[in-house]
């Protein structure tokens, strides 16, 4: 149930690569009321179950106080984590798999445990590439940081031509 003395905050994430281990971008969109806000960024080598979860840990770290969130995403990874307490069993084993390895991406895990701590979190599983207006928007700003990336880190001449 709802803590009725914090803000009811609206958050929608997603996050995308090119290749996969590639260059990243993540995207999430933040409302309040008739407040937004919309962050975005990139990371040169990473894979796309990273940046969603980053996305996510952006998001609820932009937040200054304890929120009611509730958080749209299309990565069945991110929301099956925490909506079907595959995190609490990973807690419990150590964040070790049934064959002893290493749960992937656990640094990311930690972050995002820690952040849903100072929120009430509900996640919520949107389809992707449909017709989600916000889900949709998450996806054009985590592919423009993945082009920005390329921009500045592809030698063009003085027309712009790559060379």
């Amino acid at each position: 149930m709802p803590d009725t003395t914090r803000k009811n905050v609206i958050i929608y994430t997603d996050g995308a690569c090119s290749g996969n281990p590639g260059p990243g971008g993540w995207g999430c969109v933040l409302m309040y009321g008739n407040h937004r806000k919309e962050m975005s960024g990139f990371m040169p080598d990473t894979t796309n179950n990273r940046m969603e979860l980053f996305a996510a840990i952006s998001a609820l770290g932009a937040l200054k106080e304890p929120c009611n969130v509730a958080l749209y995403s299309d990565s069945t990874y991110l929301v099956k984590a925490f909506e079907e307490h595959w995190i609490d069993n990973w807690k419990k084993q150590g964040f070790r798999r049934s064959d002893g390895t290493q749960v992937p991406n656990s640094d990311l895990w930690f972050i995002l445990m820690a952040q849903t701590k100072k929120h009430q979190v509900r996640f919520i599983h949107v389809k992707g590439h449909a017709s989600n207006e916000e889900n949709n928007r998450c996806d054009e700003l985590a592919r423009a940081a993945i082009a920005e990336y390329r921009d500045i880190n592809s030698p063009h001449d003085d027309e712009g031509n790559l060379i």
